[in-house]
């Protein structure tokens, strides 16, 4: 199933869900001792792998991290191809001084906010 390019028809469907609980970013040189299942998002760096997880399991391990957020998913299935969508909802929230961090996923956008 292809995404929609059409940034119009984006706008005008997008959904805000958000994802219950506080979620960070942090980073680990392995993986040995997280449970993949607790893993939001892995990207592995040249500096160390990215994590994004929830909060509270990031403090079972005493993973460190600096930015805590709410996640909220862009319920509509945005091509990967898609212009100017991540820039219209990230300067609209810039805007509202609302700081902002978005993965692309394959089908939704997922945005990280503070």
């Amino acid at each position: 199933m292809k995404g929609e390019i059409d940034l119009n028809k984006l706008l005008k469907g997008i959904k805000a869900q958000h994802n219950p609980g506080d979620y960070v970013f942090c980073t680990v040189a392995d993986l040995n001792k997280i449970n993949i299942d607790e893993i939001q998002l892995l990207f592995k760096e040249s500096e160390g792998i990215s994590l994004i997880l929830k909060k509270e399991y990031a403090d079972t391990l005493n993973l460190k991290y600096s930015f805590t957020a709410a996640w909220i998913t862009l319920a509509i299935h945005s091509s990967l191809e898609a212009v100017g969508f991540t820039a219209a909802f990230s300067n609209a929230l810039a805007k509202a001084n609302i700081s902002c961090n978005v993965v692309a996923a394959y089908y939704h956008d997922h945005l990280f906010v503070k």
